[in-house]
């Protein structure tokens, strides 16, 4: 499946969760669902990857965790935020960086309509 399809139905599965489920839950619930959601519709997703760095050939394990990752193409981060903050997109980024993807979904649940709350990321290009 290529990306703009895998994106559409990521998409499409956050919208049915949100729809369900609406904004103020904690993103935890969210996480859980859209996972569901996700696997229910065919995908391969692996939830809370842990995403280690490597700091001058040595692997540190600092916590970082990919809240879904789909297929092994697409990194999904989830919030449930008033609004979210250029330190959410670095999240990601950085994510994209140690984990050599190209492309991650910024998806903020606690908005009033979910397309609101969805921003694409890709790494390595302008």
């Amino acid at each position: 499946m290529e990306h703009r399809e895998l994106t559409h139905s990521i998409i499409g599965c956050a919208m049915r969760v949100h729809a369900a489920l609406g904004p103020g839950l904690l993103e935890s619930a969210y996480e859980a669902c859209l996972y569901y959601e996700l696997v229910d519709s065919g995908l391969k997703v692996h939830r809370q990857v842990s995403l280690p760095l490597v700091y001058r050939d040595v692997e540190q394990d600092v916590g970082y965790r990919i809240d879904l990752f789909v297929e092994n193409k697409i990194i999904i981060e989830l919030k449930s935020l008033d609004e979210l903050h250029p330190i959410h997109t670095a999240q990601v980024l950085t994510y994209l960086k140690l984990s050599n993807t190209r492309l991650g979904l910024l998806i903020n649940f606690n908005v009033k309509s979910l397309k609101d709350g969805i921003k694409r990321i890709v790494y390595g290009y302008n």
